[in-house]
């Protein structure tokens, strides 16, 4: 289906004055026809024998007989209710309330097969719902499932505001700041009698969300594609991870591409026809490490690395000053753990060597919800890299269970539209740097950079029930 070019709206900005950062969002509905959230059923005797009755009672009054149990026009076709159109209902239930003996409603077993076992459909639908937009999704019946959970559901964050002078950065009474830097920043400086620096100096440059886009996943990797991405993190001043073949073909957004280079891709770094803000490593190997020191100096160099590697440490002595941790989509490192515990340890190794403050910490796997970004970089992380949610917001179908970029299998619609895919994105960063924005005012933060690693605002549910039952006989924690 084609849509409409979209196209950004970029407001003139007089040369030398301030403007706040934002994300300008545009409606992207969606271009391919997914299931409804509910099946409408109505008994079509109980519909005509109510009709019959109600032109027999109104003697003829349209406005009455015609009127329509439904704000929201599912039955408002040609035919009313004897043809509902379901994908506009939102399950209130005032039609069952009204009519409970003809009128049915019940989720669509169809809707709930998107995603997998992780990224369920709820997920699916929250996302959808965001990129549409650039709305947060608000369910005015309001939550009705558990307060706890496995994995991110286990964690809660401490939003008094009762205790902490609210800062309200969404409405715009007051800034704050979602600019995080990627790099080295040392502990200390060193100064001559002279006054001038010596030894390790910064290098770092910010970027304006702690989001960036990880690689696709090898199904995926088209040159369309890496325009799409690159094009969206140019746009919102934040990365894209992109594999150097790729990137080899590229010729836009260059100072939003991240090359993911493979030890074996050496000889073709002299392709490269601009010197990016910082490559990736796929893998440790000391000669490509060399080759990108030396080819692109001014370059910082990150490495990809499973998250429970016993060699971080080592990484960063070795002159890595950006570690990339990874996950599988599901969360889960090889040894079946959960990621937000490996976040925590991979944090609490580098304070416990004293150069917390001197490596950036990307983390990405398992991260497919709003809420998953702050609850990431309290338990230690510097910035997220996106994955499946991006391929989400743009209608991506899972064949089956999707755990790794090696062997997952996704579907995009075709033609995939640029623009409308790019807004796609920019509405999905906007809901999630506004949700974001709403946890740093309730918590009384300025900056997104004083979350990382701020345990005393983080309640984790196990911690709290042993504490409250552990005296108590049967409970096993």
């Amino acid at each position: 289906m084609l849509l409409p070019s979209i196209e950004n709206d970029p407001i003139p900005v007089q040369k030398g004055t301030y403007t706040r950062y934002q994300i300008h969002n545009q409606d992207a509905p969606d271009t391919e026809k997914w299931p409804s959230r509910f099946k409408v059923k109505v008994g079509k005797l109980g519909l005509a024998k109510l009709l019959f009755k109600e032109i027999w009672h109104y003697r003829g009054r349209k406005d009455v007989i015609l009127s329509r149990p439904c704000m929201y026009g599912v039955f408002s076709g040609p035919v009313g209710g004897f043809a509902p159109r379901e994908e506009l209902c939102v399950g209130c239930l005032r039609c069952t309330t009204e009519f409970p003996d003809f009128v049915r409603i019940e989720h669509n077993p169809e809707r709930r097969k998107l995603g997998d076992s992780y990224f369920t459909f709820n997920y699916v639908d929250a996302i959808n719902a965001e990129a549409a937009s650039g709305q947060v999704p608000v369910k005015g019946a309001g939550y009705r499932g558990e307060f706890g959970g496995e994995g991110w559901d286990g964690m809660w964050t401490d939003m008094s505001e009762i205790v902490r002078p609210t800062r309200d950065g969404i409405h715009g009474r007051e800034f704050i700041s979602t600019v995080v830097d990627i790099g080295y920043q040392p502990n200390f400086l060193l100064f001559d009698q002279e006054g001038q620096p010596y030894g390790p100096l910064p290098r770092s440059f910010p970027i304006s969300l702690p989001m960036l886009f990880d690689s696709p996943p090898a199904s995926l990797l088209t040159a369309h594609l890496g325009k799409i991405l690159s094009r969206a993190a140019n746009d919102i001043e934040t990365l894209t991870v992109l594999p150097l073949e790729m990137v080899l073909q590229m010729k836009d957004y260059q100072d939003a591409i991240i090359p993911l280079v493979s030890p074996y891709e050496i000889e073709k770094l002299t392709e490269l026809a601009f010197s990016p803000r910082m490559f990736e490593m796929e893998s440790w190997d000391q000669a490509l490490f060399n080759k990108l020191q030396e080819s692109f100096p001014e370059s910082l160099i990150a490495l990809r690395a499973e998250i429970e590697d016993d060699h971080l440490l080592d990484y960063a002595d070795s002159g890595v000053q950006v570690l990339h941790l990874t996950a599988n989509y599901h969360g889960r490192s090889k040894d079946g753990r959960f990621i937000l515990d490996l976040i925590r340890e991979a944090h609490a190794k580098f304070v416990d060597a004293g150069i917390r403050g001197e490596v950036t910490l990307i983390g990405s796997g398992g991260m497919i919800a709003a809420e998953h970004l702050p609850k990431a970089i309290l338990c230690g992380l510097d910035a997220v890299a996106l994955d499946t949610a991006l391929l989400t917001a743009l209608q991506a179908d899972f064949e089956g269970e999707c755990l790794d970029r090696e062997s997952s299998q996704f579907h995009l619609p075709s033609p995939l539209n640029e623009d409308w895919a790019v807004q796609r994105l920019k509405n999905l960063m906007s809901a999630w740097r506004d949700q974001l924005l709403e946890i740093l005012g309730a918590m009384g933060l300025r900056e997104v950079r004083r979350l990382r690693g701020e345990m005393g605002r983080a309640m984790f549910m196990k911690t709290l029930e042993a504490e409250a039952f552990a005296d108590l006989e049967g409970y096993d924690g």
